[in-house]
């Protein structure tokens, strides 16, 4: 038994093909595709299992296993048909010929099994052997036909999702065409091809597996090569490898002994399965094709017009459009695109949105530095592509892009931006013109424009601070003269409080020193509202009553219109702040809704206490602010709407001081409605010492922890 070839080939296509049933059973029903697939490896086992019984039982009949070989055709020919009604585009002409081979197809087989069953009931020789294997050949031009019609039409669908099941199955009529040809050509079945078919009907599964594993997966579009010298070398590699072949089939027969033939067969078969395989692989064409378009052609790109062209526009040193603006037209415009937008990251570490061009943006545009999608670029230098990630999540490790991003509308490229290994910001280009396909040349020359802009940006804000700082010291320095002016002032009071006592009855010299005294009041007036007091330390400020504060501010301003109110009856607030440096920033912040606020207009301050804070609203009905002035001015020290009466600190300051002692700023406004200031206080927490109603409650202070600004 053990030196019959053709039950030990066809036992092996008979456990194959039953592994494979179990496989697709057990884990894989959820498609059509998927039940015919489990229906046609169940046919095949009992086909395979009939061919094993014959030589070692007598059974089945001939007419027995002739009809299940067409049952078995049938079965395979079906599976082709559930993937031709997935992957045929939706046209007439395409419509009609799958009609005309699914009748032919069916016609056939009626046929053959009309007749044979009619030869087997009544005994008559209506078809002779050589209709049978013409009927058979037949078969096995359909199922053929029908592989290259898949494969042509498969654009939906996608031919990468069902290379693998094509290759088996073509490979299994094709050896079946060459077999039954052979036989019409002979006169008979040649003992080699028959015996060496089960063992190729059996290397066929794992292909049928490895299709039945990638169900899941989203299908990618076969691309072909677009060179000429991609096709030459694949011809010749083809050659060479074919060319192996024939030397080790040549090998194969001599070495095999009394299989020699048989196994020479089943050694071209498989090969010739493989290069098929290898040949449709796509990872292995893409990686011929870097190969071959680094090697061997131009560059997609002429890099020094792209190096001038950078140059040109990053050397631009007027502010107009700014400078992140011109980077996003320089990233956008190598791919074809005129859309994006631009975070960098801020003091605080969080990436903020710069600048968006042709983009419409969502209310909330921070993007946080420890969320997934920074946490991914400083692991890899990734260009996200959202039509992919979107198509396929697990191309990107299941990556979640924040809200900032996500709600942009016609977003496609996520670009980091690196100084040196440090994530410095992110880039976003929107929607190409038109459909671009991205290579490993486009991603590399992102890359490094990306890094080069990055360079710049970071430069651009480094001259930021250092004029800044610079800005600082001039106000150290005109400090100094303001102090000079204070001593002048100081010493004409006590040249007036020498000279009162013996001149206190000279009618002319106290008009002097009204003159004077009035002229000293407006000086130090004038002095007084262009400098304030340096902050003072955290630690040495005072737990205060937000209420009360907001109350003696309230009164304070009433003197002028419009008079700001207080909304409701808040509750005490107890915070930990300077009193001065407090009444100085919320009297600033109040003053400012005054000045934008005309006479007959509305201020109105609000207290709300939420999860161990406290927020004043400062809301008026002015003139408004637009975002851009609020994202890129407002809190800039230095850019006053003011003109030479403000020296543009005030806000700054007070955002900043709001910054140290655990709290923020957040400003709403919109032009012609008005604004709203929200600061926010970290409430101090603490319990009331005890009385003599509860004795054994304990006098304990609980100061809740600074909280960061968020």
């Amino acid at each position: 038994m053990l030196n019959n070839l053709s039950l030990i080939s066809h036992a092996a296509a008979a456990l194959s093909f039953g592994l494979l049933g179990v496989l697709v059973a057990s884990h894989y029903l959820r498609r059509d595709i998927d039940r015919v697939l489990l229906l046609a490896a169940f046919v095949s086992v009992i086909w395979a299992g009939a061919l094993v019984a014959q030589p070692l039982w007598g059974q089945p009949s001939f007419f027995i296993r002739y009809f299940l070989e067409l049952l078995r055709d049938a079965a395979w020919i079906t599976l082709l048909f559930a993937l031709l009604r997935n992957s045929f585009r939706a046209t007439a002409i395409v419509g009609r010929l799958r009609r005309t081979l699914a009748i032919a197809t069916v016609a056939l087989l009626v046929f053959l099994l009309v007749f044979g069953a009619l030869e087997y009931t009544f005994s008559l020789d209506l078809l002779n052997g050589k209709t049978k294997i013409v009927g058979q050949i037949a078969l096995s031009l359909m199922g053929l036909s029908l592989v290259e019609q898949i494969w042509r039409n498969s654009v939906s669908f996608g031919r990468s999702s069902m290379k693998y099941i094509c290759i088996a199955v073509a490979t299994m009529f094709g050896f079946d065409f060459f077999m039954y040809a052979d036989a019409l050509l002979f006169g008979q079945i040649s003992d080699s091809f028959w015996n060496a078919r089960g063992l190729v009907n059996a290397a066929m599964v794992p292909l049928f597996a490895i299709n039945t594993l990638n169900t899941r997966k989203q299908p990618v579009e076969f691309q072909l090569s677009r060179s000429a010298v991609f096709h030459a070398g694949t011809f010749m590699f083809a050659g060479a490898y074919l060319l192996f072949l024939a030397i080790g089939g040549y090998y194969v027969r001599v070495l095999g002994g009394a299989w020699g033939e048989a196994l020479q067969v089943l050694f071209f078969t498989i090969a010739l399965a493989f290069l098929a395989t290898l040949m449709t692989s796509r990872r292995v064409r893409s990686r011929l094709m870097v190969f071959i378009s680094q090697n061997f052609f131009d560059y997609k790109y002429d890099y020094r017009e792209e190096w001038l062209k950078m140059t040109r526009e990053l050397a631009n040193l007027s502010d107009e459009p700014p400078l992140p603006e011109r980077v996003i037209r320089i990233l956008s415009g190598l791919v074809e695109s005129n859309a994006g937008a631009i975070w960098l990251r801020d003091e605080q570490g969080a990436y903020v949105l710069k600048t968006a061009v042709n983009l419409g943006t969502p209310r909330f545009t921070t993007i946080d530095r420890d969320g997934e999608l920074c946490r991914f670029f400083k692991d890899r230098e990734w260009i996200v592509d959202l039509h992919e990630y979107r198509e396929d999540p697990t191309c990107y490790n299941l990556l979640e892009i924040p809200d900032a991003i996500t709600r942009i509308p016609d977003s496609w490229l996520i670009i980091p931006l690196y100084l040196g290994n440090d994530l410095y910001g992110i880039a976003l280009i929107g929607n190409p013109y038109a459909p671009v396909e991205l290579n490993w040349e486009n991603f590399d020359l992102i890359k490094v424009v990306a890094r080069q802009s990055c360079n710049l940006l970071a430069q651009a804000d480094a001259q930021n601070r250092l004029s800044r700082a610079m800005q600082f010291e001039a106000v150290s320095k005109a400090s100094a003269f303001m102090v000079h002016d204070l001593k002048t002032l100081i010493a004409q009071q006590a040249l007036l409080v020498k000279n009162a006592p013996r001149h206190r009855d000279n009618p002319a010299f106290i008009d002097d020193m009204i003159t004077t005294t009035d002229h000293a009041v407006r000086k130090m007036a004038n002095l007084v509202d262009h400098i304030r007091k340096p902050a003072e330390d955290v630690e040495s400020a005072e737990i205060l009553d937000l209420r009360e504060i907001v109350r003696q501010l309230a009164d304070h301003y009433s003197r002028r219109a419009p008079a700001p109110h207080i909304a409701g009856n808040p509750s005490p607030a107890p915070v930990r702040a300077d009193r001065e440096q407090l009444r100085s920033v919320l009297g600033h912040l109040i003053q400012n809704a005054q000045d934008a606020t005309p006479p007959e207009g509305e201020i109105t301050l609000t207290l709300k206490i939420a999860r161990d804070n406290v927020v004043l609203f400062i809301q008026d009905t002015g003139t408004g602010m637009t975002e851009d002035f609020i994202r890129s001015q407002l809190f800039k020290p230095f850019e006053s709407t003011k003109g030479l009466t403000g020296m543009g600190i005030g806000a700054y300051q007070a955002r900043e001081y709001v910054h140290k002692v655990g709290g923020n700023i957040d400003v709403t406004s919109e032009p012609g409605v008005g604004s709203c200031f929200s600061v926010r206080f970290p409430l101090i927490i603490y319990e009331q010492p005890q009385t003599e109603m509860e004795p054994d409650r304990p006098i304990i202070e609980q100061i809740k922890p600074t909280q960061s600004a968020k």
